[in-house]
């Protein structure tokens, strides 16, 4: 872990540009991070990056693709087709508030003027249920994760497009810019030691996953978990890992971050549900 914290503060130093946080648009930060990521992990393709480190660790990949022969959630994609052609008490479904199947994926995260916030499909989802009358599910895993893995099957090819217009989007921007570059917890780590200045490398059996893509292929199913999980939820993993006290899903802090990480893979594929570590 010491090895890790040191090379993360020397490229800190190397890399002052990409981490300025209020001096440059997000034009210009997406173009910094794919950069760097072109320079240190070179791939002839930037699709590749929707893979994660399956796209530059060919022995990890083929078991990778030995396990999505046979994927390990395809019982909970079931449960999300249940959910989604389910209909409500008063004869509503998700197609009412969400629109058709193949449409949805693409337009999360965005930024809701009117509100001020950050719209996930998440938040959708639960948003949809409460408003006609059912109880929403809970944020993480189990049905939500079913669901959204579901949809997200659906969207499979299409590309994230995510835009940042207007002062106020800009500051949900910068404030998931901000989380994704402090230090916190007792090992004074950041999203972007683990996943921008050490992606590839080795920490204990894995290799660390580039950022760039890491939101394409959510919801997952991690082994560690047995199940598939959201976003939000690795969120909360990543900051108890550091030792650090985690923010509760769809906090403002873990909305603005999604979004943030959105933005820097605009263009790439969705990919979900897939299989991780």
């Amino acid at each position: 872990m010491r090895k890790i914290i040191g090379a993360a503060a020397l490229v800190s130093l190397m890399l002052s540009p990409l981490l300025t946080a209020q001096a440059s648009t997000p034009a210009e930060d997406r173009e910094a991070f794919r950069e760097y990521f072109k320079k240190n992990m070179p791939s002839d393709d930037l699709a590749d990056y929707k893979n994660g480190i399956y796209a530059f660790n060919k022995d990890a990949r083929a078991q990778w693709e030995e396990i999505e022969e046979f994927p390990p959630y395809e019982i909970q994609l079931d449960e999300g087709e249940e959910l989604w052609d389910k209909k409500f008490a008063n004869g509503k479904s998700f197609e009412s508030c969400l629109g058709k199947l193949d449409t949805i994926r693409a337009k999360y995260p965005h930024f809701d003027e009117k509100n001020d916030t950050i719209v996930t499909l998440e938040g959708s989802i639960n948003k949809c249920l409460t408003e006609n009358g059912e109880k929403p599910l809970k944020w993480k895993k189990g049905k939500m994760a079913s669901l959204s893995g579901y949809i997200a099957r659906a969207a499979n090819g299409q590309k994230i497009k995510v835009e940042v217009k207007g002062d106020k989007a800009l500051a949900w921007y910068n404030k998931g810019k901000n989380f994704f570059y402090a230090k916190r917890g007792q090992l004074n780590l950041s999203c972007a030691d683990c996943h921008v200045y050490n992606a590839s490398k080795w920490i204990r059996g894995d290799n660390l996953g580039p950022a760039l893509g890491h939101p394409t292929h959510f919801p997952v199913f991690r082994s560690k978990w047995g199940e598939l999980g959201t976003l939000h939820r690795r969120y909360g993993g990543c900051n108890k890992q550091v030792r650090a006290k985690p923010f509760k899903a769809q906090s403002d802090e873990y909305k603005a971050l999604e979004y943030f990480q959105a933005v820097m893979s605009d263009g790439l594929e969705i990919n979900g549900p897939g299989a991780r570590k």
